[in-house]
């Protein structure tokens, strides 16, 4: 192997272990922090770290500042409200396109088989449907047949992403989210235009207030367990 392509490998790994740490708050968001520790910590050069830092960066998941560092790029709820909004209006007019295509249930089948299953069939799994749920939404761009539609669509996703997978960690959400996707289905199988469309306005809308709300818990959660860390980390006062 070159070392370039060792290079290569070694950022990869980097970036996809901070990504985690990102998405489970071992990061928090407006955390800083510099190349050197991030180097020592992974026992890589500064090079692929760079790289790894640079990726993540292009993803908005962290920013730089030149003069003091990196930084997890703090919560911005505005910023995730635009995406979401991007995201419906995207899978809105994606809905509104199957229902006036004659090969809808053909092109849809795929999605049916999974979402339209017996609820002994059914994965309970959080992390399985929330790929599920994810492959659906991406599922019905591509049904759509615009590629750069698609395209759109799935950047929009990613960077949704790290609060999305909080979804189904809620009590209730797997077996509405089937419930629901099962509605879409139908909905666009039967060619009710409007109706589909509100349906998915408000499945998208429920999923946006859920992770609101969890990721405000967790960073909350995230930054008490921090401190409480910290605070055991401290020599005992003199009294």
């Amino acid at each position: 192997m070159t070392s370039a392509a060792r290079t290569t490998n070694i950022a990869e790994r980097i970036y996809q272990q901070l990504k985690l740490d990102i998405f489970d708050f071992q990061l928090l968001p407006g955390d800083r922090f510099s190349e050197s520790e991030i180097a020592r910590r992974m026992s890589a050069s500064r090079t692929p770290v760079r790289e790894a830092l640079y990726r993540l960066e292009r993803d908005g998941y962290v920013q730089v500042h030149f003069r003091s560092g990196w930084q997890v790029r703090p919560f911005d709820f505005q910023y995730f409200e635009d995406l979401y909004d991007v995201r419906i209006l995207l899978e809105a007019e994606a809905v509104r396109r199957l229902c006036e295509d004659k090969d809808r249930e053909g092109r849809l089948a795929g999605l049916m088989t999974i979402w339209c299953c017996r609820p002994e069939q059914r994965s309970h799994d959080s992390s399985e449907v929330a790929f599920l749920d994810e492959e659906f939404h991406f599922g019905l761009l591509e049904c759509g047949q615009n590629q750069e539609m698609a395209a759109i669509h799935r950047s929009v996703c990613e960077r949704l992403r790290i609060i999305r997978r909080l979804d189904f960690t809620q009590k209730g959400r797997i077996e509405a989210t089937y419930k629901e996707h099962s509605e879409i289905l139908d909905d666009i199988c039967h060619g009710r235009r409007d109706k589909v469309v509100n349906h998915l306005k408000k499945h998208i809308e429920i999923s946006k207030n859920t992770v609101r709300e969890i990721t405000l818990h967790r960073i909350q959660e995230a930054r008490k367990r921090y401190a409480e860390d910290k605070n055991m980390d401290m020599p005992p006062k003199v009294t």
